[in-house]
């Protein structure tokens, strides 16, 4: 007689919904947490970009230049990329370091001169372009202001563009292009006494210094971003 093949049986055990739904809530949603900064990180593009655009095309308008609107957008897609780069990957961790270390060594609370800095950054990464519309077009003119009428261009720019949009004229012209390390030397010696006038109460504690130094930091690496993308070094 020939024996019966045993038939395999398969025993079925239902889970509980309830059980899954919060295994399932237990997991670390890390995607999550990824896709929100990268939201926060593309929101901040996407308003940077229309900011810097607008700018310069209501700058150009009124200036009366012939630039573009292609080239002031693909002046601006060159440098926002790397800026935001950079901002992700030094300044954002180097400013959670910076306000950790302060409060564990110094008990100073210094977010006030972190976020100040954080709009140092981004304000010195388009820095070098902004005294443009005071550049001088006509080459042959072999005149010049003196060093610091330039810098003041430079150093005091919010200023002289508010005037500009205010239709309060000013015949200062210049061929210094600002895109040097000349500039950026002068420049950071600008915040560290701005720094220094902001944060430095007497008597001086390593904190306060500390604190007066971050906008230099925060001020080159803006301003070296800026250089970076125009290929100075």
């Amino acid at each position: 007689m020939k024996k019966k093949r045993s038939k395999k049986t398969e025993i079925i055990v239902r889970a509980d919904r309830c059980a899954l739904h919060k295994v399932k809530a237990k997991e670390p949603k890390l995607s999550d947490v990824k896709k929100f900064f990268n939201a926060v990180s593309r929101l901040l593009y996407d308003f940077l970009y229309s900011f810097v655009l607008h700018y310069f095309m209501a700058a150009n308008r009124k200036a009366r230049s012939k630039l573009t609107v292609w080239c002031m957008k693909c002046e601006t897609s060159q440098h926002l990329p790397l800026m935001m780069k950079v901002f992700k990957r030094l300044v954002l961790p180097a400013s959670f370091l910076y306000v950790f270390m302060a409060f564990c060594f110094f008990r100073e609370n210094v977010l006030d001169s972190m976020l100040l800095g954080m709009l140092i950054f981004f304000y010195s990464s388009f820095l070098p372009d902004l005294p443009s519309i005071y550049r001088e077009k006509d080459k042959r003119n072999n005149e010049d202001l003196f060093w610091e009428e330039k810098f003041a261009l430079l150093l005091f720019a919010p200023i002289f563009i508010a005037a500009f949009f205010c239709g309060i004229g000013s015949k200062w012209k210049t061929a210094e292009t600002f895109h040097n390390f000349k500039s950026l030397t002068v420049y950071a010696a600008f915040l560290f006494v701005l720094g220094f006038f902001a944060f430095g109460d007497f008597p001086i504690s390593i904190g306060d210094v500390t604190e007066v130094l971050s906008l230099p930091f925060y001020g080159l690496i803006g301003y070296l971003t800026h250089l970076k993308v125009d290929k100075v070094w």
